[in-house]
C-alpha cells in the first residue's frame, strides 16, 4: 500500500457524530502509553498526524483520520485507550460506552486493530478486550508495539506466551504483527494487511 495523503477528518463524542460510513474503516486501540499515536504516525509517514503525549488518557475522543491511497481512501480511527485507571469512574464508563457503541454498531468497521505492548507478559485486561471482541463476532487483528524497547528473546517469549493465552479461548489466533514505531519495523505487514482486507470487498 502506498499512501499518497493521510489528514484528519473528524472527531466524536458519540457514534451518530461520526462521518458517513461510506469508506473501509480500521480502529486502533489499546491499554493507555502502549504506543498508538507513535504507530500511527509511523504507519502514515506523518510525524505528528497523532498527537503523542507523555500523559496516558489523551484521546477521549473517536478521532477519524482520512487515508488516501493508489485505489481506494480508507479511514484510520484512533480510539480512546482502555483501562486507564486515574480518571473518574463515570468519566471512564462514559469513555467506555462509547468505545462499545462504536465498535458494535459501526457498520463499516472492517477490523480493529488492538495493540499490545510486546515488552509485558499479558495483561488480563488485554486478553479479556480481546475476548469480548471474540465473542461479539468482530473481526480484529493484535499488533505488538515497542518491540525494540526490549531484547528479543523476551519479545519473542511474551509473543508467544499471549498468543498461547488466546488460544486457551480462541480455536485460532487473529493476524499479528511486530512493530517498532522508533525502527519503523513491522511497517509494510501492517499496511499490506489493511490492504488485503479492503481488496476482498472490492
Amino acid at each position: 500500500m502506498k499512501i499518497t495523503s493521510a489528514e484528519f477528518a473528524k472527531s466524536s463524542a458519540f457514534l451518530d457524530q461520526c462521518p458517513a460510513a461510506d469508506k473501509p474503516e480500521f480502529a486502533f486501540i489499546g491499554r493507555s502509553n502502549v504506543g498508538k499515536s507513535s504507530l500511527i504516525n509511523m504507519l502514515v509517514n506523518k510525524k505528528s498526524l497523532a498527537k503523542t503525549s507523555a500523559t496516558p488518557g489523551k484521546t477521549r475522543l473517536i478521532n477519524h483520520f482520512l487515508i488516501n491511497e493508489e485505489s481506494r481512501p480508507w479511514y484510520l480511527v484512533d480510539l480512546p485507550g482502555y483501562g486507564y485507571a486515574k480518571i473518574a469512574k463515570t468519566e471512564r464508563e462514559k469513555w467506555e460506552k462509547m468505545i462499545d457503541n462504536y465498535l458494535e454498531g459501526r457498520e463499516n468497521l472492517y477490523c480493529t486493530m488492538v495493540l499490545i505492548d510486546v515488552r509485558h507478559k499479558p495483561q488480563r485486561i488485554d486478553v479479556e478486550f480481546c475476548v469480548k471482541l471474540g465473542e461479539k463476532g468482530l473481526p480484529f487483528a493484535i499488533i505488538f508495539t515497542k518491540a525494540d524497547k526490549e531484547k528479543p528473546k523476551i519479545v519473542e517469549g511474551n509473543v508467544n506466551e499471549f498468543c498461547n493465552t488466546l488460544l486457551e479461548y480462541f480455536t485460532e489466533l487473529p493476524n499479528f504483527y511486530l512493530t517498532s514505531s522508533e525502527k519503523r519495523t513491522g511497517r509494510e505487514l501492517v499496511l499490506e494487511f489493511i490492504e488485503s482486507v479492503i481488496r476482498k470487498d472490492n
